[in-house]
């Protein structure tokens, strides 16, 4: 057996990949290590808690009393766990340094004395890169992270590459584009407008809705995890991008026609602090060892629309009962959250 630890794996990337690895890898005993704070969910779990190789342990990844032996007994460890909103960075960026960068250097640490330990993949970001107007990011361009969250992303990138530079920890880096699909949390945009519109309340759209981002269906995510855990070479950074390019103000648009709801919910909100303009990816340099995006945007936003639709009480449960979700939203977007 190939002992796989998944830290942030109730998160929703985590949880996703947890599921696709139980699915395709019969000879993975997969460890999942959560501190379950409000992103974080048993319920993401929901159908792999039980399965006779997945082991759920909630722990702090900064806790090296709980979070190093499991790493000392890992094979193969995925570095999901990350606090990951750049609004909540913003609000408070303390927690975003502590889990994203200390907890890094836990892992890296135990990590150093595993001699069985086969890949490190540490799950960085295309935010690192800062905003481009033109072109895309390559692996080698320069990091000019512009908020907090991906400052903290970056630091906790080139720590993990110097483990590798400095003792030989196998460690590979991905930055991928902006995720998308089923048991995100309702905070990011897609769901927060998914579940905006279903109920007929505003779509608060920051600015002139004209950053545009790429999107990335988290199942073609975890199928780049998947091939750089075989055959990625340690010491690289891979980009992972769905080349999907999209304005907010579009992205708002089409959620609403998918939902079957008037432009009239869009709302303007006051652009953001330190909001990025445009990302773009070169993944030629993933692409040439096999890679490529399976799901089109258009199905794979079609697909979260009715996922959200057939999972209500997954995010009713967050978005009704959940006081944290509810002050936060008040305070981002000056309206109630439910």
């Amino acid at each position: 057996m190939v002992n796989v630890l998944v830290t942030g794996g109730a998160g929703f990337i985590g949880s996703n990949f947890v599921r696709y690895a139980l699915d395709r890898h019969h000879d993975w005993r997969v460890t999942t290590l959560d501190k379950l704070t409000y992103a974080g969910r048993l319920e993401n779990l929901q159908g792999v808690m039980e399965h006779p190789r997945h082991e759920f342990v909630k722990g702090d990844v900064a806790d090296p009393g709980v979070a190093a032996p499991l790493a000392a007994a890992a094979d193969v460890i995925v570095h999901f766990a990350a606090e990951t909103h750049v609004d909540r960075a913003i609000m408070s960026a303390g927690e975003f340094i502590t889990t994203d960068v200390y907890g890094t250097f836990v892992l890296l640490e135990a990590a150093l004395q595993n001699p069985r330990l086969r890949r490190f993949v540490q799950i960085s970001t295309d935010e690192v890169y800062g905003s481009i107007s033109e072109g895309a990011s390559l692996e080698t361009d320069e990091l000019k992270p512009r908020n907090p969250y991906s400052a903290s992303k970056a630091g906790a990138d080139r720590l993990a590459y110097s483990y590798w530079a400095t003792y030989q920890v196998p460690v590979i880096i991905t930055r991928a584009s902006n995720n998308y699909g089923p048991y995100q949390f309702p905070e990011k945009i897609i769901p927060l407008f998914i579940t905006n519109a279903i109920d007929d309340k505003p779509l608060p759209l920051y600015g002139d809705g004209l950053n545009e981002r790429d999107w990335l269906h988290v199942g073609d995510h975890c199928r780049a995890i998947e091939l750089l855990i075989d055959r990625g070479y340690p010491g690289e950074v891979y980009n992972v991008g769905g080349g999907n390019h999209v304005r907010n103000a579009d992205l708002t648009r089409r959620i609403l026609q998918l939902v079957g709801k008037p432009e009239t919910l869009i709302q303007p909100v006051a652009d953001r602090p330190g909001h990025d303009r445009r990302y773009s990816l070169d993944t030629s340099k993933l692409q040439a060892i096999g890679w490529h995006p399976q799901v089109p945007f258009e199905q794979g936003l079609d697909d979260t629309v009715s996922w959200y639709r057939r999972n209500e009480q997954w995010w009713r449960t967050i978005k009704d009962q959940d006081p944290e979700f509810r002050k936060y939203y008040e305070r981002q977007y000056g309206g109630s959250a439910s």
